[in-house]
């Protein structure tokens, strides 16, 4: 299982990546460097001390283009040129190359998709188990949106992932006592996370989990990538 945060906003790192770490887990955090340190429906945006700390912990640092811009709205040049923009940019302030994608706003075409295959992975809001088959340019995931009163069809996809022994992605954006109408309460998201290490699954990076695909042996521990970040 993988945890992806998008657009980054500061509860997302500071709350909900608490919880992964508590469990020895740790997720994936999509950034779009134009909107960092600015405030929004989300809340605070990451800062660049966000974005050195989440890698110095092992978890994995993703962008969604530099401004944050919908392939659907912008010519394919314009959107290319900003996939390459945030790529570049999170590379400057962290010395990172991040290697993992999501499409803003989860809206996809044809010709982007196509234009991202260069990419270690890209991920889509479009809901789902991964596997037996993975699209690498196109990764499933579900939403984790509201408060408890739903999460009984979260706790159901935990469930069905378990027995199918597929790969299942959850994302969603600020996590807070009242988040955004995009994120999730702190007690649904812990909640989505216990039950998921009581079933029994392995909460990985998606970078963790297509190096265990492409080598056949277990992925990095949160612990080795701190050293190697260090």
């Amino acid at each position: 299982m993988s945890f992806g945060f998008d657009d980054f906003p500061r509860s997302a790192y500071h709350v909900a990546g608490a919880i992964l770490e508590s469990f020895g887990a740790r997720g994936t955090y999509y950034t779009a460097p134009g909107l960092m340190n600015l405030s929004n429906g989300l809340g605070d945006i990451c800062t660049v001390d966000d974005l050195h700390s989440l890698l110095a912990k092992g978890h994995e640092l993703g962008t969604q283009t530099f401004r944050h811009s919908s392939c659907r709205e912008t010519s394919l040049a314009d959107f290319e040129e900003d996939v390459r923009h945030g790529i570049q940019e999170t590379e400057r302030l962290t010395g990172h190359r991040p290697q993992g994608f999501a499409y803003p706003y989860g809206h996809v075409t044809i010709r982007a998709k196509k234009a991202l295959n260069d990419l270690a992975s890209v991920r889509s809001i479009f809901p789902g188990i991964n596997g037996p088959e993975v699209d690498l340019n196109l990764l499933l995931a579900n939403r984790i949106y509201g408060d408890l009163d739903g999460v009984q069809p979260l706790l159901d996809l935990i469930a069905e992932n378990v027995r199918q022994r597929g790969w299942l992605i959850f994302y969603t954006h600020d996590v807070r006592p009242n988040p955004s109408e995009y994120g999730c309460t702190v007690a649904l998201f812990d909640k989505v996370v216990s039950e998921s290490v009581s079933r029994g699954s392995r909460i990985r990076t998606i970078e963790q989990v297509l190096n265990e695909i492409s080598s056949g042996t277990p992925p990095q521990s949160a612990e080795v990538a701190q050293e190697q970040y260090r």
